[in-house]
């Protein structure tokens, strides 16, 4: 009888176990912010750049996995809580920083996370003539670091996301120049060619990092 006992208790409590987790409230609270460098966002190959949130729970700590957009922003829809975000190594086109950024969420909170980008890419334009698009921008070194320049591109594609993986057309500069003026033209694709519109946007590369730097993707208009 005492074994039933034991029994039929033991069951009760993981039966009020179950119900406490399936009358957990959904999250609502919502953390944003961008990526930035000297206070602007830092463009990225779309959902392939991941920075880590974790908050602390009764036993361990739980990871919560941060995908950055295209445009360097991010959203993450939260319990309200205290939260450590966490900047991984090699996540992106800029120098290691595995500091923690505090967070403090109760219904809202936007925080940006600062990074130190390899190389940078300044005062990118774009003009269409005719069946061509060209790029113009210099590339910079940013700091002292000893990392070398692996490739600069220009991109043509159909969408806003637009990136190594996603694009119609892309063509690499004729040589890597800091510094100084470079212009990249490149010839809209028949596949893309009798669109309303399409997007252009240049990259770089630092050679042994794995991922490109953007600007923001352009729209050209095109009829």
């Amino acid at each position: 009888m005492k074994l039933n006992i034991y029994f039929v208790g033991a069951l009760i409590l993981l039966l009020l176990s179950a119900c406490e987790k399936d009358n957990l409230k959904e999250p609502t609270s919502v953390l944003s912010g961008n990526v930035t460098f000297q206070g602007q966002p830092i463009g990225v190959r779309s959902d392939r750049v991941q920075f880590e949130i974790w908050q602390r729970g009764f036993a361990f700590f739980t990871k919560i996995p941060l995908n950055i957009a295209q445009d360097g922003s991010f959203k993450a829809t939260l319990h309200d809580g205290d939260y450590k975000l966490v900047r991984l190594p090699n996540a992106g086109p800029w120098l290691n920083n595995t500091d923690t950024i505090n967070v403090s969420l109760k219904g809202t909170a936007s925080v940006d996370i600062p990074v130190e980008p390899y190389f940078v890419i300044k005062n990118p334009s774009f003009t269409r003539n005719g069946t061509n698009v060209s790029a113009t921008f210099t590339v910079e070194q940013n700091g002292t670091h000893s990392r070398t320049l692996e490739a600069i591109k220009f991109f043509l594609g159909r969408y806003y996301i637009l990136d190594l993986g996603n694009n119609a057309a892309s063509r690499d500069a004729a040589g890597l120049v800091l510094g100084q003026p470079i212009t990249i033209t490149l010839a809209i694709p028949p596949a893309i060619a009798n669109d309303d519109f399409i997007f252009a946007r240049v990259g770089v590369k630092t050679r042994d990092i794995g991922e490109y730097l953007y600007t923001v993707s352009e729209r050209i208009q095109l009829k």
